[in-house]
């Protein structure tokens, strides 16, 4: 995983952040929004980056902890969106060790982030964030499939197996659905993704 951290820091310029913080929040969630609870919730923003979706939801009156653990786009995350309801941590999966167990939060996104997982961390990682989310709560996972860049290594990844592996966590699939990369250079490449929305049951 530190290979991967470090390739992002690398890829972290002002350009790079700008692009990637332009992009529409609410046009990457489209096939799961109607997932997230409408009153105001307590939401885990797992691999937050720029702070780009964090900044979305915080504007729609939740209150949000941005986990990211790459330095430089924390930082620019912290300068570019300084909304009072968005914290921001540093700490990173499979472990998440600086967050609290106890079901807090309503609602957890992981966006471009499983990818970056071999199956070993994925079977630490799901048990992990299971522990962190409230009864009836709900967890969004979006799945890449197809190449990644070449210094932000990826592993292929079975939506089947998420699906099981949630399940054994006491997740419950509320929606799967396949669809393109929202980046016309990442269509090129063949890169397409699988949103999964589970509901905790209990």
């Amino acid at each position: 995983m530190q290979d991967v951290l470090d390739g992002y820091a690398a890829a972290a310029t002002a350009d790079c952040i700008a692009v990637y913080d332009g992009l529409s929040s609410e046009r990457i969630y489209q096939h799961v929004i109607d997932s997230f609870p409408n009153h105001s919730i307590k939401i885990a923003d797992i691999g937050a980056g720029t702070g780009r979706d964090a900044a979305w939801l915080a504007a729609k009156g939740h209150d949000i902890l941005a986990i990211e653990p790459v330095r430089e786009l924390r930082e620019a995350g912290q300068s570019l969106h300084p909304a009072a309801n968005i914290k921001w941590l540093d700490d990173r999966l499979p472990h998440l060790g600086a967050v609290p167990t106890g079901g807090s939060f309503d609602l957890v996104t992981l966006c471009a982030v499983w990818q970056h997982l071999p199956d070993s961390d994925r079977a630490i990682a799901l048990p992990r964030l299971a522990t962190i989310i409230a009864p009836s709560g709900i967890l969004i996972i979006s799945l890449r499939h197809g190449p990644g860049a070449n210094d932000r290594r990826v592993f292929p990844v079975s939506s089947d197996m998420t699906i099981e592996m949630a399940y054994a966590c006491g997740l419950r699939l509320l929606r799967r659905q396949d669809a393109s990369s929202v980046r016309r250079g990442n269509q090129a490449m063949g890169i397409s993704w699988t949103w999964l929305a589970f509901e905790k049951v209990g």
